[in-house]
């Protein structure tokens, strides 16, 4: 069966981890996905040329090496976390912030682009914030019951039709997937950051920190990222302010003024994923495995809690199939 046609039917909504379809190794981030079309195996990641490229709203991070991994020992073996290993990284820029929803408009207004979940009809909702008919409704997605996968639902509206980002300018743009990304990039200039480039600058100057602003995840009583609070998945006392995305620019900028690095919403990056990676990663700009079925994407989401899902840490990995989509996953993007 064509897989486009089978996302449709059965409304596959997100992620696998680990290159291992059918199963989750988020620890139920995201619900399962079935692997990708054969010829996203062969698709490359895009780099605009000199002159196309455009740095606006980007910040640059200076030539240097740095320590990647988790240096704690705290990531789940199967997400690949380490050896922790030196990587040098020429000189590049990375935007300030996630893409988004005025900034993507822009781009579908220029462009007339159809996402993915536009194009296949559903996508991944978490099911205390779903706005839609009870026939919008598919089904839960059995081995993560509070995605509820969606039809309708897409980055104009967020939890289904009855949603809309017309309040929500600002905040991050999701149910995008990552060849949705790669379309933004080419219209933008820009690219997406691999994921050496992610995690260097995530870490915002404090090398082997767990968090961009070091270990201790509070702050004098504040809260530095939207991750769960409460107890998942039914009850989030919404300590940090949110049950879902954040503005773009909410909490503190890190070392290198990015803003909410980790929380929020995932960030794809230009990788294809592999667990074995960092025991053969070249130590002079890593661009991931030649080929796999998932591509990375860092930094957790709102949905974190450390009760099921300890991956709102700087080293914490994760992977998407590239044509997957939810509503906790966004991007942001980079440039040489």
């Amino acid at each position: 069966m064509d897989p486009h046609s089978e996302m449709a039917e059965s409304a596959r909504p997100a992620a696998s981890s680990c290159c291992v379809p059918a199963t989750s190794a988020l620890g139920h981030c995201l619900p399962a996905a079935s692997p990708p079309a054969a010829k996203a195996a062969a698709a490359s990641p895009f780099r605009p040329a000199l002159g196309d490229r455009s740095t606006k709203g980007q910040a640059e991070i200076p030539a240097g090496s740095f320590l990647m991994g988790d240096p704690f020992g705290e990531g789940d073996p199967a997400d690949g976390e380490s050896p922790v290993h030196e990587v040098s990284l020429p000189a590049y820029r990375i935007d300030t912030t996630a893409v988004s929803n005025a900034e993507f408009t822009r781009f579908v207004a220029a462009t007339g682009y159809l996402t993915d979940a536009e194009r296949f009809g559903v996508s991944a909702v978490f099911h205390l914030v779903a706005a839609a008919s009870p026939t919008d409704i598919l089904h839960r997605v059995d081995s993560a019951p509070w995605w509820l996968a969606v039809r309708g639902a897409c980055w104009r509206h967020p939890e289904g039709r009855r949603s809309s980002i017309t309040t929500r300018p600002h905040h991050p743009v999701v149910h995008v997937s990552w060849s949705d990304a790669q379309a933004y990039c080419r219209w933008a200039g820009k690219r997406l950051p691999t994921e050496a480039e992610w995690e260097r600058a995530a870490r915002g100057r404090r090398g082997g920190a767990r968090y961009p602003w070091g270990d201790r995840l509070g702050d004098r009583g504040k809260w530095r990222c939207n991750i769960w609070q409460g107890e998942f998945p039914g009850q989030n006392t919404l300590d940090d302010g949110y049950l879902t995305t954040a503005p773009v620019k909410a909490y503190r900028p890190n070392g290198f003024g990015l803003w909410n690095t980790i929380g929020n919403v995932w960030e794809l990056c230009a990788d294809w994923f592999s667990p074995a990676y960092y025991g053969h990663s070249p130590a002079e700009d890593p661009r991931g495995p030649s080929a796999g079925l998932t591509r990375v994407m860092r930094g957790g989401s709102y949905l974190c809690h450390d009760s099921y899902c300890n991956r709102y840490r700087v080293a914490a990995r994760s992977s998407t199939t590239p044509d997957s989509s939810a509503a906790n996953v966004g991007f942001r993007c980079a440039n040489d």
